[in-house]
């Protein structure tokens, strides 16, 4: 591959993604014959077919495969040289990519505002998406930093706490069990709203009435936590959601909790990087900012008696929390 360019790789990789030479030809901004002028030479020079036909559209073949995953490497190596040349020119100016988990868009555009605030010459890029998406953009380097509930344990990451993050269960405001402390077999057959598989919202539900030998209906999936907030006020059903997600509709009596033993369930919000990953000198200075004040952005909490654990238990999984006077 001596010979081989970096517009040829990078023409091969827009059409492997995009699956049209067309729709290669708008991201890289470039007329459709240069695409395809660029995956031919390649192919001549390899001496491999690199793309195979289905349909309208193309796919890899085994050789175009192994090219791409070696252009994705490529590409992190210019990412780590960029980043160790923007390190040279400080805070003055630079990029930030962070990614949240859906969830935490409740709170961390306004932390990421008063980082903007204090440093006007920053770009910051925010990607928002469930836990797997933001798991697989931290492995891919896709972002610098990542604000989240339960780190990867499959990627060595550096992490930092935010501060507490509880999970409850909402019904609209003339729920029969409201105003009673019910257990969550009195839930059983309920109809439950929930996010995508892939959730980490959804994977907590699941394990909290698993343990409670709790089987309940699941109604509807949905994508979008202020749909569930909608559809919950609506009548459609209950949903175990963040606690941080419905401050606001609980406090002006559009939402209510239901007071069930055993929740809320408590996790943490962290601040997560790649620990082989070098950040420039924006980033690193976001990561730092959101780990010494994320806490100031977070909700209140939304329940009386709510008791949250303390900010010095940094551990992944934390047992459940109850209310005061819950019972064991």
């Amino acid at each position: 591959m001596r010979n081989v360019t970096l517009k040829q790789l990078r023409a091969l990789a827009a059409v492997i993604e995009t699956g049209t030479v067309t729709a290669a030809a708008k991201v890289l901004n470039v007329t459709p014959p240069a695409v395809t002028m660029q995956v031919q030479l390649l192919e001549e020079q390899l001496g491999l077919p690199l793309l195979d036909r289905a349909g309208d559209r193309f796919q890899p073949s085994d050789a175009g495969r192994e090219v791409l995953a070696a252009v994705a490497r490529m590409e992190r190596a210019l990412a780590d040289c960029n980043a160790a040349l923007d390190a040279m020119k400080g805070l003055d100016a630079g990029r930030v990519s962070v990614g949240i988990v859906s969830t935490a868009k409740y709170f961390a555009p306004n932390a990421l505002g008063v980082f903007a605030r204090l440093h006007p010459g920053v770009d910051v890029a925010l990607v928002v998406g469930n836990r797997e998406d933001i798991v697989a953009a931290l492995r891919n380097d896709a972002i610098d930093v990542a604000i989240m509930g339960r780190p990867p344990v499959d990627i060595e990451v550096d992490k930092a706490l935010l501060g507490a993050h509880p999970h409850v269960i909402i019904a609209p405001v003339t729920h029969p069990l409201l105003g009673r402390r019910i257990v969550a077999a009195d839930l059983a057959g309920s109809t439950f709203l929930v996010r995508e598989p892939g959730s980490g919202t959804r994977n907590l539900m699941e394990r909290f009435f698993q343990e409670a030998g709790v089987s309940t209906r699941i109604g509807m999936e949905i994508g979008s936590n202020e749909t569930i907030k909608q559809a919950v006020m609506a009548g459609l059903g209950l949903s175990f959601i963040s606690a941080h997600t419905v401050a606001h509709e609980v406090a002006n009596g559009r939402l209510a909790l239901l007071d069930v033993e055993g929740l809320p369930v408590v996790r943490q919000w962290f601040v997560v990087k790649r620990s082989a990953k070098r950040l420039t000198p924006p980033a690193l200075a976001l990561n730092e900012f959101l780990a010494r004040r994320g806490s100031e952005f977070l909700p209140k909490p939304v329940s009386p008696g709510l008791r949250l654990p303390s900010e010095a238990d940094g551990s992944e999984d934390p047992p459940v929390v109850r209310r005061k006077g819950a019972k064991n």
